[in-house]
């Protein structure tokens, strides 16, 4: 028997490294990655149909299982990091398994006999003769997309946390510099969807899908390139132990030990302070929650005859251990209560499409193709996002004396109220639609509604600025909140909200339509009831935020004792001891 040993720990870094330079090169690598997913997420659909000659079912099917994959793969990609990769290894290797599945996907787009003759060039009376694509060259088609999903997951893992841990989150200024840190990175991220869903689709639609893929693929290479100049400038975390493993281990541990009394005072319970030169070791303290997992960290008689030998094995953990796992359950629920908003976001970018379809998409003469409708959001969020970073927080800062200006879930749940209202703005302008649909006699009519598109532009709008709160909200808090050797593993926990909101919207609409009369069934906006699905949405996301108040109430934040021993001139004994509790 043994001891189950927290070993996430970080040498200590000459202050040189990191910073705001250090940061520079992980914003960049960002907008060029996201700029090639985002202009994919929003034609690939396109492709699909036109191209390889999917129906519509298996073309919106295809395009959400690689949108959910992507997501979903995060959690593999931040595993690794945490585990066997450093952060910085991490985003280089997944970022040339992506590079490959683009550079794929420009090959098939480039050479005809990898794809069927396209359907888009036949008349629509001959629709139903087009040549179905081969296995081989489905075979090329799903291979480059699931290189891409699985390597666009190892990123979005671990460039948060990379860019993260280049700031020092105990110390004042630089915990300050850190939140800025995660607002510039939703920035940049941001940029580059504006980029990818304007130019990069319109070079797809005009000059090829060659052409499309080809910029993806340059793209992402100068992005890997852009981080790779970096280097030398990073403060690199050296993963230990597998933190999945860690935790398994605690909850193995206290069912070991479950007979046994669980002891009031804490310092009863098993903690390691490493007397290894130039450490630190962040020490959790004890929480009153889930208390029976405390028994695993019970020192016995048997445990304490062989205490130093007594490391890496199933028996005893320590108290840092054992509140990384608790830290893991309570973060959980607040993920859970933000999938609903981004079942919303799903509706944004379906119907709301489908709706400008329906309207006027001219714009001084000039016609806005339905697919860039989302860069209204996302230019929303590049104005505020440097107004919430340069003005509301530091205003908010002196009021409250929290570096961030407003604690992380207030943040989020400020984006889940104005989530709320997009909703209830989208129903009062679905129906303002329908009623001109009908005063117009166009309910049956394919022609244009004498009113213009950019009534869309205050639901997405109010979404982009929910997006922004929320999204940087959940980053950032489960970065803080979670301990040194599962960063990155949390911060995909983080996007696998995105993914999960993509799959619980195909579920909502299906039930809408078996419980209702048919509110979306018609194949006919102007006949449907889509007003009233997006009433029923925002009544929902009104009795989700109840749930994520209640969830948000419940969490108790970390405290954390940072133990450094030794310093860098090689003199080992016992350094500061500084006690800092998250702001969360």
């Amino acid at each position: 028997m043994g001891i189950c040993r927290d070993v996430s720990t970080h040498p200590v870094q000459p202050t040189k490294l990191g910073g705001a330079r250090a940061a520079l090169f992980v914003y960049a690598m960002e907008g060029l990655e996201n700029m090639a997913f985002i202009a994919n997420a929003a034609s690939l659909v396109t492709y699909f149909f036109g191209y390889m000659n999917f129906n519509i079912t298996k073309s919106a099917t295809t395009l959400t299982n690689f949108m959910g994959t992507s997501f979903i793969l995060a959690l593999f990609g931040g595993f690794i990091s945490d585990t066997y990769l450093s952060r910085f290894k991490t985003c280089v290797i997944f970022g040339c398994v992506e590079l490959v599945g683009y550079a794929l996907l420009t090959v098939q787009g480039y050479f005809h006999t990898l794809r069927p003759f396209p359907c888009i060039n036949v008349a629509p009376s001959a629709m139903n003769q087009c040549e179905a694509a081969d296995s081989g060259q489905v075979a090329i088609l799903f291979t480059g997309l699931y290189l891409i999903a699985f390597g666009t997951g190892g990123v979005k893992a671990a460039l948060p946390s990379l860019g993260a841990d280049q700031f020092d989150e105990r110390d004042p200024k630089e915990a300050t510099l850190l939140s800025s840190f995660f607002n510039w990175f939703l920035f940049s991220l941001t940029i580059g969807a504006i980029i990818g869903v304007t130019f990069v689709v319109w070079i797809s639609a005009n000059q090829g899908w060659d052409w499309g893929f080809g910029v993806c693929t340059i793209a992402v290479f100068f992005a890997i390139l852009f981080l790779y100049m970096g280097k030398s400038v990073y403060r690199h975390n050296v993963p230990k132990s597998s933190p999945l493993l860690r935790i398994l281990q605690v909850f193995v541990a206290a069912f070991r030990n479950r007979k046994l009394q669980i002891p009031e005072m804490t310092t009863e319970l098993h903690e390691i302070h490493d007397k290894e030169a130039a450490i630190e070791t962040e020490i959790l303290q004890r929480t009153d929650q889930f208390r029976f997992l405390d028994r695993a960290a019970i020192v016995t008689s048997t445990h304490s005859t062989s205490l130093p030998n007594m490391r890496g094995s199933w028996g005893m953990c320590t108290m840092s251990q054992v509140e990384e796992t608790k830290i893991l359950i309570r973060m959980l629920p607040i993920i859970f209560s933000t999938v609903f908003m981004n079942t919303c976001l799903a509706q944004l970018q379906t119907f709301s499409v489908q709706q400008s379809v329906t309207m006027d998409t001219n714009l001084l003469g000039f016609r806005v193709p339905g697919p860039s409708l989302p860069v209204i959001p996302l230019v929303f969020m590049s104005i505020l996002i440097p107004l919430y970073d340069r003005v509301f927080v530091p205003l908010a800062r002196k009021f409250t004396g929290i570096p961030t200006g407003i604690r992380h879930l207030q943040r989020i749940a400020i984006g889940l109220v104005l989530s709320a209202i997009s909703m209830a703005v989208a129903g009062v302008v679905e129906t303002r639609r329908k009623s001109v649909a009908i005063e117009h006699n166009m309910v049956d009519s394919r022609a244009p509604l004498p009113m213009s598109v950019f009534w869309l532009g205050y639901q997405y709008a109010i979404f982009g600025a929910a997006d922004m709160f929320t999204l940087v909200g959940l980053l950032e808090f489960f970065y803080s909140e979670s301990s040194a050797g599962m960063k990155s593993l949390s911060t995909a926990i983080s996007w696998c909200s995105v993914a999960f909101g993509y799959f619980l919207s195909s579920v909502v609409v299906e039930v809408v339509n078996k419980v209702s009369d048919g509110w979306l069934a018609n194949n006919n906006l102007n006949r449907d009831k889509l007003n009233y699905f997006y009433w029923l949405l925002a009544g929902l996301s009104v009795l989700n935020f109840g749930l994520y108040l209640v969830c948000a109430s419940w969490y108790r934040y970390k405290n954390v004792e940072v133990k450094q021993v030794g310093n860098i001139g090689g003199d080992v004994g016992e350094g500061r001891v500084e006690m800092v509790k998250a702001q969360g």
